[in-house]
């Protein structure tokens, strides 16, 4: 019998989970996973995960003690909520789970840094090493400067929200350990501004970016990984076979485990090294003009800050109205 699609991808690249659907992961058994605010908000409001978050409020009050205000605890309740999903998943996978800095920080890098430290620190509470941990940040020129500062400090980092190679250049010299290129909001910023239904998968613009970054790191023997994120279609993770890791949705990783298509290998580090590639040199200034005069980077980043920031916001309403019912209730038990 033939192997399906998933299995043979599994024999070139690393398979990451990108959701924050605990049952998910256990039918997948992926390697890594990833969360992020979206993911989390939406795994919030599933029946099944109403006591991870009840359990995450409650000890948030607890420990925020009498005189905290609701406001107060929910901003405490939030971090742990990411926390308490990340602890569920590594319970399941044998890998590291990447859990996201608040994207409102997302050029302060002071502020990405302590953040970083606080969610290392109750990982590390639990009994979980920073091994295990991948702080997600957006790959502002803030952001990058902050992961480089984490990595010295053995803060391992994931470099999200990233779209083009100026960003990618950035993060390795930073010394990060992983980036996400997200292939399919390349392609959706394409097919609008061209006017385009499709793209066959070897000439998705979301492909191209991402072969272009591996095999620059490749090429000049950068240790960052690369990891495509972001999927619209099964033909882009087919084209990117052989990419470090991809991180792909539950929907996708059902779709290449029904597929039992031969799977060629696309990307190889041996390719490389003989490659006409040129080594562009980086700096804030240079990181700014490449970032300004690519239009579909500047878009993408600022769109998915935002993006991330109402889910974030969504999140932090949901555990207010939530912790109000627990307190509700707690009130009527007691009389």
């Amino acid at each position: 019998m033939s192997k399906n699609l998933l299995e043979q991808l599994r024999s070139m690249t690393v398979v990451v989970a990108d959701t924050g659907d605990i049952q998910a992961i256990e039918k997948f058994k992926p390697q890594d996973a990833t969360t992020n605010p979206s993911l989390i908000t939406a795994a919030a409001q599933m029946p099944e995960y109403q006591e991870i978050v009840d359990q995450t409020l409650l000890q948030a009050k607890k420990d925020a003690g009498s005189s905290a205000s609701q406001a107060q605890i929910v901003v405490m309740a939030f971090d742990r909520l990411a926390v308490s999903f990340g602890l569920k998943i590594l319970q399941i996978i044998p890998g590291r789970v990447s859990t996201e800095v608040d994207a409102r920080l997302s050029y302060d890098t002071e502020a990405t840094v302590n953040k970083a430290r606080e969610l290392i620190a109750q990982y590390s509470s639990a009994g979980v090493g920073r091994d295990r941990v991948l702080i997600k940040i957006a790959a502002t020129w803030e952001g990058i400067r902050a992961a480089e500062i984490l990595e010295k400090e053995g803060i391992h980092c994931n470099l999200t929200l990233l779209f083009g190679i100026h960003q990618a250049i950035a993060c390795a010299e930073a010394g990060v350990t992983l980036i996400s290129p997200f292939v399919g909001r390349i392609l959706d910023w394409y097919k609008k501004d061209t006017g385009r239904d499709s793209y066959p998968a070897h000439e998705d613009p979301g492909v191209l970016s991402v072969t272009t970054i591996y095999n620059y790191y490749k090429k000049f023997g950068y240790k960052t990984e690369v990891m495509g994120a972001s999927f619209r279609n099964i033909g882009e993770i087919t084209e990117l076979a052989g990419c470090d890791l991809l991180t792909i949705s539950p929907a996708l990783l059902t779709e290449l485990q029904a597929t039992t298509n031969a799977l060629p290998r696309k990307l190889d580090p041996k390719n490389a090294p003989k490659m006409g590639i040129e080594k562009t040199p980086m700096d804030k200034d240079i990181f700014e003009k490449m970032h300004v005069s690519d239009r579909m980077a500047f878009d993408k980043l600022s769109e998915g800050i935002d993006g991330f920031t109402k889910a974030l916001e969504s999140l932090e309403k949901l555990l207010a109205e939530r912790l109000s019912t627990l307190e509700a209730n707690v009130k009527v038990g007691a009389a």
